[in-house]
């Protein structure tokens, strides 16, 4: 049986989703959060050496990397659901979308969320420097690159109900976990109403709540 080494609030949630929506049987190893670090536990070290998650195992193949793991799971399970385009130019699309949501769409929002932290948690008498370096670094690198990166998704999803059109795929779930974090972070989320409605057709999906009701808690966050 596939087992799927699943971390709470983490890129773990959506291999869940494509899971259900393949209607595979797995088994979920969980996996919390330190409250303090909000880093995972050492026991994930013992399934792959970064000590990430998420971490898929069938028979004697480990596949780490959400992105592999999506890859891995459509190609040996797929059978015609939310599998690649036959059309080369709608498979190329396809990959684009799957590979974007970490390679671009994801960096920026982590910078902000880096940023966030320090801010936060620096002593009070640094406060002043960190909130300068950051907020210079914010407005002329992260936030343009984030506005840029969510007003070319905004528009892609004007006519569509999902990336490639009316049905899922497997850039979907790749997709849906930095919008859903991302879009949790920002001030301006009206400007995306796009977006909003996207993530709300996942949210929506039996699937979906399926996976939500399996992983557990998970805030978006």
């Amino acid at each position: 049986m596939i087992k799927i080494h699943h971390l709470n609030d983490s890129r773990s949630q959506r291999i869940l989703w494509l899971l259900e929506e393949l209607e595979l049987n797995y088994e979920i190893i969980k996996y919390q959060r330190d409250k303090v670090t909000m880093l995972a536990p050492k026991e994930l070290e013992n399934v792959h050496p970064l000590g990430k998650s998420p971490v898929l195992e069938d028979e004697d193949l480990v596949v780490a990397e959400s992105g592999a793991i999506v890859e891995y799971l459509l190609k040996k399970y797929g059978k015609g659901s939310l599998t690649y385009p036959e059309d080369l130019e709608q498979s190329v699309d396809h990959s684009y979308w799957l590979h974007f949501a970490e390679g671009t769409l994801m960096p920026p929002f982590l910078l902000k969320l880096v940023f966030d932290k320090i801010n936060s948690s620096v002593p009070f008498f640094m406060k002043p420097l960190t909130k300068a370096i950051s907020s210079q670094v914010m407005k002329s690198f992260v936030g343009p690159n984030i506005k840029r990166n969510l007003s070319f998704i905004n528009n892609r999803l004007e006519d569509r109900v999902f990336l490639l059109g009316d049905d899922v795929t497997g850039a979907d779930i790749m997709m849906s976990f930095p919008l859903e974090a991302g879009l949790s972070r920002i001030e301006d989320q009206d400007s995306y109403i796009h977006i909003r409605k996207y993530i709300d057709t996942i949210h929506a999906r039996s699937a979906y709540k399926r996976a939500l009701d399996r992983g557990g808690e998970y805030s978006y966050k």
